[in-house]
């Protein structure tokens, strides 16, 4: 008989994503990379020039947890800030040619750590379970809001 935690989405959810994380930090660190870098860079990957505040909400994570991120991601020549040419009170982000340089071989390294995850599903079950996370991350985003 399987145990409770293990029959509860969120122990599941939860641990999944630190082999996740575990698997992925394998594939990246060699590139001098760390897990909680990642989601900043996919992020400017799409679109850099924005501020920290901006990154913070698309992250999910605190200003002090993004500022020490970008802290780090800056001394390792991943960003630079540079004011915000409508306000110099605020910073925007902006990749640096290094961190642009790293955005195909990071990108290989998170379609094959998503490949061996969903191992032995087909293509409909791996799409209905694509529309099942979006769907708990959608009702937790709205529950955050509350």
């Amino acid at each position: 008989m399987p145990s409770r935690r293990s029959e509860t989405v969120g122990y599941l959810a939860s641990f999944a994503g630190r082999l996740f994380i575990r698997a992925l930090e394998r594939r990246i660190q060699p590139h001098g990379l760390y897990p909680g870098q990642l989601p900043p860079l996919l992020c400017l990957w799409e679109r850099e020039g924005i501020s920290q505040a901006e990154l913070c909400r698309l992250v999910q994570v605190e200003q002090p947890t993004m500022a020490n991120t970008l802290n780090r991601m800056e001394r390792d020549d991943l960003i630079r800030r540079l004011p915000d040419p409508r306000d110099r009170r605020r910073a925007l982000v902006y990749l640096t040619d290094r961190a642009r340089a790293l955005e195909e071989p990071v990108m290989k390294a998170t379609e094959l750590v998503n490949a061996l995850a969903t191992d032995g599903l087909s293509g409909d079950e791996r799409e209905e379970f694509r529309r099942l996370m979006d769907k708990l991350v959608e009702n937790l985003e709205r529950d955050s809001e509350s």
